[in-house]
């Protein structure tokens, strides 16, 4: 986890900004379950078995989203308190922590939540999942009738609604909500100037998991939502809620802060946006 106090001149009381990602891999034991598949079967070959059955169908071997389970959610988070990146991970937490401590989250601070895709997957595979796996989320699911002090505002701007802002899906958005338009985010922090994805990318996830590779799993997430706080606050600035002096005195802070750590992929994460 990383701190830094922030020296940017943001007005105090500000809303928390919650970046946030998801690392997946299939969800090995609900395909034997779905599929009857005998116990002779390894991991690898369960998942092959529904990669294939899901190229049959359509192309592709991209599962369906309820049958990812989350391995790892990282997130950034810009507060009072200034900017901090973590995650929680497999093996050392399993499925329904990692979901439920996400919407803890959410639950102390009313964040905005911003995202890459987060609509078109994070949240609707977190969705599945949480219901799996008997996550409770009433501040997230309130749409202007909850119990809390503020909650008629969300009937004009919730989490769920695709169109409001309390979860900004920056690719979404910037695509004027058309998928035809939509761009990677390694070549959007790229072009930015920012140093986009390194080493890894989510088609390597699955085999790097079976690898013992969670770790590199986890930091590959945590630089992805760097990344996306990074490009978001172009947008801020785009969009008139930063002066251009202000954004950058924020990407400033982050830098900062990721140059103090020791941990090889924050090292190398600096390295690439020097060259």
């Amino acid at each position: 986890m990383l701190c830094l106090s922030s020296t940017s001149g943001n007005p105090t009381n500000m809303t928390p900004t919650l970046v946030f990602d998801i690392e997946t891999i299939p969800d090995v034991a609900g395909l034997r379950r779905l599929h009857d598949l005998p116990t002779t079967l390894s991991d690898h070959e369960v998942a092959e078995l529904a990669f294939q059955r899901q190229r049959a169908k359509n192309g592709g071997d991209f599962l369906p989203h309820h049958l990812h389970r989350v391995i790892t959610i990282s997130c950034a988070l810009r507060s009072d308190d200034g900017f901090r990146v973590w995650s929680m991970a497999a093996p050392k937490a399993d499925e329904k922590e990692i979901i439920q401590r996400f919407f803890d989250g959410i639950e102390k601070f009313t964040p905005q939540l911003v995202s890459w895709n987060g609509g078109g997957f994070d949240l609707p595979a977190l969705h599945y999942r949480a219901l799996i796996n008997g996550v409770s989320a009433p501040r997230y699911w309130d749409l202007g009738e909850g119990d809390y002090r503020d909650s008629r505002d969300f009937k004009w701007n919730n989490y769920i609604s695709r169109y409001h802002q309390r979860h900004l899906d920056l690719m979404d958005v910037l695509a004027m909500y058309q998928p035809r338009a939509n761009a990677p985010l390694d070549d959007m922090a790229k072009l930015c100037g920012f140093p986009g994805k390194l080493g890894m990318d989510g088609s390597a996830v699955w085999e790097s998991w079976q690898n013992g590779r969670a770790d590199e799993i986890r930091d590959y997430c945590e630089t992805d939502v760097v990344n996306t706080y990074l490009v978001y606050l172009r947008y801020q600035v785009f969009r008139g809620h930063l002066s251009a002096e202000e954004g950058v005195a924020e990407i400033a802070l982050v830098r900062k802060a990721l140059s103090t750590l020791e941990q090889a992929h924050w090292a190398e994460f600096i390295q690439a946006w020097n060259e």
